[in-house]
C-alpha cells in the first residue's frame, strides 16, 4: 500500500493506446485536462485534493524489470515497445490546482502538456487520486460547516473500503477541516493529530462502569473522554462520569481534556439533559462528544434541536462519502501541438449531451474576486496568452445562456491564475505544504465563498464561465463538426 512505484495502477487500454502511437508512430505533444462536471453532494464548490500523491506518483514512474516481465506475459505487447517502457521517464509539463482550493465545475483542476504516450499512460491514476481525495475533501467541509465552530474527527477507518481508502481518506478529511483522525497510520504519515477515546468494551470488560471510568482517568487525566451509553446514559453513565470527575479535582488533578462521548441514542435529547446534569455538578465546560453515524445533515439537524454537543466524531458517513459515491473528474484531450511545434491545436470532444462537450485549447483560469471582501464573483476559463487589466471594466458572461452578462467594474476586483506549475520538463518544480497547512489554506479557501454559497441545501452556484476568445473558438469548431456532419449525411 505504501509502494512508490504505481506505474502498472493504470487501464490496460492506456498501454494499448501507447503501443498504437509508438508503432505509428505519432507521439507529438498534446494537452489533457482533469475537470469534473458537477459539484458533488448537491453542492456549489469542490474541495482539490491529492495533489501530493499526484507528484508521487510522477514522480517515481518508472517500469521496473517485473513490470515488463509482467506485460511480456500478457502477450499483447512487442518486444521494441516493452524496450521503450524499459527506460520510460515522464518529461511533459503539468499545472494544477492547488491542494484545498475551493473548485468549480469544468475547470481544469490539472493541465498536462506532454508527449501523447506519456500523457496517456498517467490519466487513469491521477483520476484515481485526485477524485477519491478530493470527494472526501469536499464531504469533510460540509461536515465541519454543519459543526458550526465545534471540533470535527474522522473516525471512518474501519469502514473504508480498504487500507488506502483509510488512509488518504483521513489526510483528505483533515484538508477539508477535521482536526484530527483516529488512523494512527494516518497520524505517522502525514504528521496530523491522532484522536480517540474508548470502546463499549473497554467498559464491559471491567466490573462495573465506575471502576472502567476511573480506571481510564487514572492512565489518560489529560484526555479524559468517557463514554457514557454503555449501560444507561442518564441514570448510570453521566452519573459514573460526573463522580470520576468530582474525584480528579478533589485529588487535585487539573481537568485539561475531559468530558463525555455519546454513541446513541436521541443526541439532542441526551445532549441537553447530561449538560444540565453536569452544570449542576459544577462542570459546565466539560466537552459533550456525540458519534452514532453522523453526516452534515444530521448535525445540522441537531444544531437546530439545540443540542448540548460541542465535539464530533464522524465515521462511516464521511470515509465513504455517504450520498455521493463517486467525484466523475474525467480526463479529455484539449488540444495538439501543431506540427511546426510552436502552436497548439485546440481539439473539442462533441455530445448528444450538453455538459459532455468539453472546452478547447491551451487553457488557465482567472479567479475573480471582490475586491472589498475577497469573496469569489467568478472564474474566468480563458486561453493562455490572454490578459486582462484589473483597471478596466470585465464582461463576463453564462456560456451556455449568453444573454446572461455582468459587467464588473475596473477597480472593484482583483484576479487570481489558479493554475501553477507543478513538473517543468519531467521535472517536479513544487513543493507540498503539510496537511496541516494545507487544512489552514483550506480554510482560507472556503471563507472566500459567499455565504448563500455554502449552504447545505440548495446553494446558490458560483459561475465558471469562458472568456469570449475562448468561447469563439468552442462555437467555431462545434460549428464545423455540425456543417461535416451534415455534409456525411447529404453525400449518402
Amino acid at each position: 500500500m505504501r509502494a512508490k512505484n504505481l506505474t502498472l495502477l493504470t487501464d490496460l487500454y492506456e498501454l494499448t493506446m501507447m503501443q498504437g502511437y509508438f508503432k505509428n508512430p505519432t507521439n507529438q505533444t498534446v494537452i489533457f485536462d482533469v475537470f469534473y462536471r458537477d459539484n458533488p453532494f448537491h453542492g456549489s464548490y469542490a474541495v482539490m485534493a491529492g495533489l501530493e500523491q499526484v507528484v508521487d506518483y510522477v514522480k517515481n514512474l518508472t517500469f521496473s524489470p517485473e513490470d515488463i516481465e509482467y506485460l511480456q506475459s500478457v502477450k499483447l505487447f512487442d518486444q521494441d515497445f516493452l524496450d521503450y517502457l524499459s527506460g520510460f521517464r515522464f518529461s511533459g509539463d503539468i499545472y494544477a490546482i492547488p491542494e484545498g482550493t475551493v473548485i468549480f465545475p469544468r475547470e481544469p483542476m490539472i493541465k498536462i502538456i506532454a508527449p501523447v504516450m506519456e500523457a496517456q499512460l498517467i490519466e487513469t491514476a491521477i483520476l484515481n487520486i485526485v477524485n477519491h481525495q478530493s470527494l472526501i475533501a469536499t464531504k469533510a467541509s460540509r461536515v465541519v460547516y454543519a459543526a458550526k465552530g465545534d471540533g470535527v474527527m474522522e473516525f471512518g477507518l474501519r469502514r473504508a473500503q480498504g487500507p488506502d481508502a483509510g488512509i488518504y481518506g483521513a489526510r483528505a478529511a483533515v484538508i477539508g477541516g477535521c482536526i484530527g483522525t483516529s488512523n494512527v497510520l494516518a497520524g505517522q504519515m502525514f504528521d496530523v493529530p491522532v484522536l480517540g477515546t474508548h470502546a463499549h468494551s473497554w467498559i464491559m470488560s471491567f466490573p462495573d462502569e465506575y471502576t472502567a471510568f476511573k480506571t481510564y482517568a487514572n492512565m489518560y487525566p489529560d484526555a479524559c473522554i468517557l463514554l457514557v451509553d454503555t449501560y444507561d446514559t442518564l441514570k448510570s453513565g453521566v452519573p459514573n462520569a460526573i463522580r470520576v470527575f468530582q474525584e480528579m479535582r478533589n485529588e487535585g488533578i487539573p481537568l485539561k481534556k475531559y468530558g463525555i462521548r455519546l454513541d446513541s441514542g436521541d443526541l439532542a435529547y441526551l445532549s441537553k439533559r447530561a449538560y444540565q446534569m453536569l452544570c449542576d455538578a459544577g462542570f459546565p465546560d466539560a466537552t459533550i462528544s456525540a458519534s452514532s453515524d453522523l453526516d452534515e445533515n444530521l448535525i445540522d439537524s441537531l444544531k437546530a434541536q439545540g443540542a448540548k454537543i460541542n465535539s464530533w466524531g464522524v465515521g462511516t458517513n464521511l470515509i465513504t462519502s455517504k450520498g455521493n459515491p463517486a467525484f466523475g473528474g474525467v480526463y479529455k484531450l484539449a488540444a495538439i501541438r501543431d506540427s511546426d511545434e510552436k502552436t497548439f491545436i485546440p481539439k473539442i470532444k462533441r455530445s448528444e449531451n450538453r455538459e459532455k462537450v468539453t472546452n478547447p485549447g491551451n487553457k488557465t483560469i482567472y479567479r475573480i474576486y471582490n475586491k472589498k471582501n475577497r469573496k469569489i464573483k467568478a472564474d474566468l476559463i480563458c486561453l493562455t496568452e490572454e490578459t486582462f487589466d484589473e483597471s478596466e471594466d470585465m464582461v463576463i458572461f453564462d456560456p451556455i445562456d449568453t444573454w446572461k452578462r455582468t459587467r464588473i467594474a475596473g477597480g472593484s476586483y482583483t484576479l487570481r491564475e489558479l493554475l501553477v506549475p507543478i513538473f517543468q520538463k519531467g521535472v517536479c518544480v513544487y513543493t507540498s505544504p503539510s496537511v496541516m497547512e494545507l487544512r489552514e489554506i483550506c480554510q482560507k479557501e472556503l471563507d472566500t465563498l459567499w455565504d448563500e454559497s455554502r449552504r447545505l441545501i440548495n446553494p446558490q452556484v458560483v459561475y465558471v464561465d469562458l472568456s469570449q476568445k475562448l468561447y469563439n473558438i468552442k462555437k467555431q469548431l462545434l460549428d464545423e463538426l455540425g456543417n461535416a456532419g451534415e455534409n456525411q449525411i447529404n453525400s449518402r
